[in-house]
């Protein structure tokens, strides 16, 4: 199982609007990026995914899991980009910062350090393992 992470500016939609959603989670459209949108057709339902507030609080505070798998976006006028479903499944006992990150050897190499526009990204397993427990999972 591979695990994503998902940038969304709390202003626009955060973790709580996230997890008012419920178990019927929400769309997460909006997805402009070609590599992005390589990354949302490659995610299989049950995968995991860390919730990152960018711009405000830039922290990763909690997990969802995608619900429904790669369809088209019905905001996407080109009919070119698509979406996945997600919900909300845990928060984190304590937010990530990015701060926090960048400062941690072992995530160096994280695509969340190395390329912060990248909306919709892969995490590796040792990292979803590092930042849960910096989480407090």
């Amino acid at each position: 199982m591979a695990h994503w992470l998902y940038k969304s500016e709390p202003s626009v939609w955060s973790w709580d609007q996230q997890v008012a959603a419920g178990d019927k989670g929400t769309f997460w459209n909006g997805v402009r990026n070609h590599v992005a949108k390589q990354n949302l057709m490659a995610m299989k339902k049950g995968e995991k995914g860390f919730f990152y507030h960018s711009n405000e609080g830039k922290a990763i505070v909690g997990i969802v899991e995608v619900i429904k798998e790669y369809y088209p976006d019905h905001t996407d006028e080109t009919g070119k980009f698509g979406m996945v479903d997600i919900n909300a499944v845990k928060p984190f006992k304590r937010a990530v910062t990015l701060e926090e990150i960048k400062v941690e050897p072992k995530l160096k190499d994280m695509i969340l350090v190395n390329n912060s526009r990248l909306s919709v990204q892969p995490v590796t397993d040792a990292e979803w393992a590092l930042i849960c427990k910096m989480g407090g999972l």
